[in-house]
């Protein structure tokens, strides 16, 4: 079986994490603004100020305390205010990119662009602007915008303010950005997705790493906001336009129990519910699985759901299900050989039938098809793989060519996949990759951990020219659209 005639082939960016212009016409800052650069050994920090005006680094993805600010320090170079500059150079990427053949993108509206103060203060028309224009350039070029509303760029106003998803109004002020862009871009934009990796609130609370009780509490009350402010933007979306097709996104890892023992396929079953089907069910069938509650209990915490709520999970069902994917990993309840255990996403021993990436992660084909064959069973509704791609040290050579075997071979190997599920019957609408171009990794802070198509001549310390260049998996990746995945050659 062929891949359908309008399948979606694409790639991705983030406003974070390509635009920079981090200041500029009216935008204010975001929390990677404060980021630090991490390394495949060192953690990415952020850079706070307390209230005696102490300054100190917190890790980035966690939660600053409340006597904590957000504060830049003169000795660190915050790799995201330049980024890759795409705020200045959209025009000559997107040329790339549909040079390349792009049918979709997918990209991010940064909200601090559009309402840098909250909507009581009122929308930024530059912001508008700005992506009127990235919109009207991807149209230039046949390429379907795929918009993803919220993508670690909450406005550090809103989060100082109430405190960020820890208070009901942020459902509000969500309802309110969507809307604008709903209605701005009516006329440009199609398929919309919520949240980006909306799970990745739920996860930490089952990883190996005894979590407090208050965190889980406070980490799922966020995800239960963005739940119903997903739900209510999905509903607004379709009220405005009925053409609008409006997904979730979870990220995904297939998870495989390490032996045969039957506790490790239980929990390895129960891992996968509890970090991915947990919100899909939400956003899919419009109210929380039969599992939920013992979740809560087990983490010993409780959500403010009120009736509205209820009601509007109903009615704001998505019309398919997105997600991202890089690799598997290995559970058991067994003990952990913390030598087999590398790698900034490894909850288990490693597999000894894969090889892994420089920054350890599994490269698991199979897993993509294992997991598409899950989702398809569970839910019979469309799918979108949204971000796959591998992470690697590119070198540019003295004919500024990027020979970047390697990044066709894990791609090649994952599209087989995929084309094998659909084979399968497995309903596939769209495949893009992480990432279009190099951009700053949110995980590590990096731009040398490169996953794009296109080299782009900076390195973490902020040196380069920013000029662009066409890596071998470019023209490879031209051939396959071209062929709509039929020479993978």
């Amino acid at each position: 079986m062929k891949f359908p005639k309008e399948f979606l082939w694409g790639s991705d960016i983030a406003a974070s994490q390509c635009e920079g212009g981090w200041n500029l016409d009216g935008k204010t800052p975001i929390t990677s603004d404060y980021g630090t650069v991490g390394s495949q050994s060192g953690m990415r920090m952020k850079t706070y100020v307390d209230d005696n005006g102490n300054q100190g680094l917190y890790p980035f993805f966690a939660t600053l305390p409340s006597n904590y600010h957000y504060d830049m320090h003169d000795n660190y170079y915050y790799i995201n205010h330049n980024a890759v500059d795409f705020y200045h150079r959209y025009k000559e990427d997107i040329a790339l990119f549909g040079e390349m053949g792009l049918k979709t993108l997918n990209l991010s509206i940064s909200w601090a662009r559009i309402f840098p103060k909250g909507y009581e203060n009122g929308v930024n028309k530059k912001g508008v602007e700005f992506y009127y224009n990235v919109l009207k350039e991807c149209k230039k070029y046949d390429i379907e915008p795929l918009v993803t509303l919220h993508k670690y760029d909450i406005p550090v106003y809103l989060e100082e303010k109430f405190g960020g998803w820890s208070n009901r109004q942020m459902i509000e002020e969500f309802y309110q950005f969507a809307k604008v862009c709903f209605k701005e871009y009516k006329d440009l934009v199609r398929y919309w997705v919520t949240f980006n990796e909306i799970n990745s609130l739920a996860i930490p609370s089952f990883l190996p790493y005894d979590l407090p009780r208050e965190v889980s509490q406070n980490n799922f009350s966020q995800l239960h906001y963005q739940l119903v402010a997903s739900a209510k933007v999905v509903k607004l979306a379709h009220d405005i336009n009925s053409l609008n097709q409006v997904g979730c996104m979870f990220s995904s890892l297939a998870y495989y129990p390490l032996t045969c023992d039957p506790k490790d396929v239980l929990i390895s079953q129960e891992t996968f519910r509890n970090m991915c089907y947990y919100t899909t069910d939400v956003q899919v069938r419009g109210q929380y699985p039969y599992y939920a509650q013992n979740i809560w209990n087990k983490l010993g915490i409780t959500l403010d759901i009120k009736q509205q709520d209820e009601r509007d999970l109903l009615d704001g069902k998505v019309d398919f299900i997105a997600f991202s994917y890089y690799m598997s990993n290995c559970i058991t309840v067994h003990k952990v050989d913390e030598d087999m255990a590398k790698g900034n996403l490894s909850i288990g021993n490693r597999n000894p039938y894969l090889q892994y990436s420089e920054w350890d992660w599994a490269m698991d084909p199979d897993g993509l098809k294992y997991v598409l064959h899950e989702l398809y069973g569970r839910y019979q509704m469309p799918l979108l793989i949204i971000e796959n791609g591998l992470g690697a040290t590119d070198v540019l050579t003295n004919d500024y060519k990027i020979h970047d075997v390697y990044r066709i071979d894990y791609l090649r190997q994952h599209i087989n996949s995929m084309k094998q599920a659909i084979t399968e019957g497995v309903n596939v609408i769209g495949y893009t990759t992480w990432s279009a171009i190099d951009l700053v990794s949110a995980s590590s802070g990096q731009i040398t951990k490169r996953y794009g198509f296109i080299y782009v001549d900076m390195d973490d310390e902020g040196n380069g020219t920013f000029n662009r260049y066409k890596k071998d998996s470019f023209y490879w990746y031209k051939k396959v659209i071209e062929s709509n995945g039929e020479d993978l050659s």
